[in-house]
């Protein structure tokens, strides 16, 4: 099959490289808003380059891949919808309820195929938590704890751009709770601390997070994350349950040190970053959308979940700015 990919930044070009080498691809068309950019991924993955979204979805390919900046998701999904191509796009669909529902309106009009880059959904640590949680191996599951530590905060350009760091980085924790529990957020209360860089304070962020989130059985969840975590990128969840407990995310590279005498010191090479931590799931999560789109696959990912996930986030920035427990019957769902 033809596939167009539309962004090649950090993770677009990523993409292209995975692309490019699947067996079920026989061509690759990319584009950019910078195109020399564009140019310079396609000559190294053996793509063809061309100057426009609109060239892309008129090149006779068979789905399309989206990786482009944030503030186009939403018009792209539209686009490739309209087009009758099946389509992979890197969350979130928009920064906001308004946008997320107005792209998967469209999508519901063509009856197209959305599938979302959750990509925690395919890694083996996350899989192997669902089905412990799932087979009833934790027995009643009463507490989880997730957490994300970026190592080192983002350009400051990027950040009135992203959402905050509800939308654009808890939300893939708020995604994976409902994936690996099977459960509903039903309340949450937050909170944000700006004390860190200044330019958070500028853009009206905050570079530290927590949120704690009650299910509709009664487990009780937090998650937290950080931009400034010097020690590494660090991505992990815990599971307690009346039998057992289990962590995701624990390995010889996890940026963390026990105090313990006994205890496992600092790792010799730490996680530097998500590319690095989560680059099967990256391939994984496309590996199926290839597949969906083949007919092989039911959507393991579609675009209802990146609304649950995102309708979550805004509940936390809710309950931040009013210092106060926010329902999620508070959040409009439709």
């Amino acid at each position: 099959m033809r596939i167009g990919l539309i962004g090649t930044g950090r993770i677009g070009s990523f993409h292209a490289g995975v692309l490019a080498r699947h067996p079920a691809v026989a061509g690759l068309v990319v584009t950019d808003v910078d195109g020399v950019r564009a140019a310079q991924v396609a000559a190294r993955t053996g793509s063809t380059a061309v100057a426009s979204a609109d060239e892309v979805i008129g090149a006779g390919v068979d789905a399309v891949v989206i990786a482009s900046a944030t503030s186009a998701h939403a018009d792209l999904i539209g686009r490739a919808a309209r087009a009758g191509l099946p389509a992979f796009c890197e969350k979130p669909i928009a920064l906001d309820l308004a946008g997320t529902l107005g792209a998967l309106r469209e999508v519901d009009r063509a009856d197209s195929v959305l599938q979302l880059g959750f990509m925690r959904r395919f890694d083996a640590g996350y899989a192997a938590a669902r089905a412990a949680v799932r087979g009833g191996a934790l027995g009643r599951l009463h507490t989880v704890r997730a957490t994300t530590s970026d190592p080192a905060p983002p350009p400051a350009a990027y950040l009135p751009l992203s959402g905050g760091l509800f939308r654009d980085c808890l939300v893939h924790d708020f995604d994976i709770l409902r994936w690996v529990t099977g459960r509903e957020v039903t309340e949450v209360y937050a909170a944000g601390s700006d004390a860190g860089p200044a330019m958070f304070r500028e853009a009206g962020d905050v570079d530290t997070a927590a949120a704690l989130l009650t299910l509709d059985d009664g487990t009780l969840a937090t998650a937290t994350a950080t931009r400034c975590n010097g020690a590494g990128y660090d991505v992990r969840m815990e599971l307690a349950g009346e039998q057992a407990q289990i962590a995701v995310g624990l390995d010889d590279r996890t940026p963390l040190a026990s105090t313990e005498p006994q205890g496992p010191p600092a790792p010799a090479k730490p996680w530097p970053g998500f590319l690095e931590r989560f680059a099967p799931a990256y391939e994984a999560e496309l590996d199926a959308f290839l597949r969906v789109v083949g007919g092989e696959l039911p959507n393991p990912c579609d675009g209802r979940e990146a609304l649950h996930a995102l309708r979550i986030a805004e509940a936390c920035e809710l309950s931040r700015a009013r210092h106060r427990p926010v329902r999620m019957t508070e959040i409009a769902a439709v």
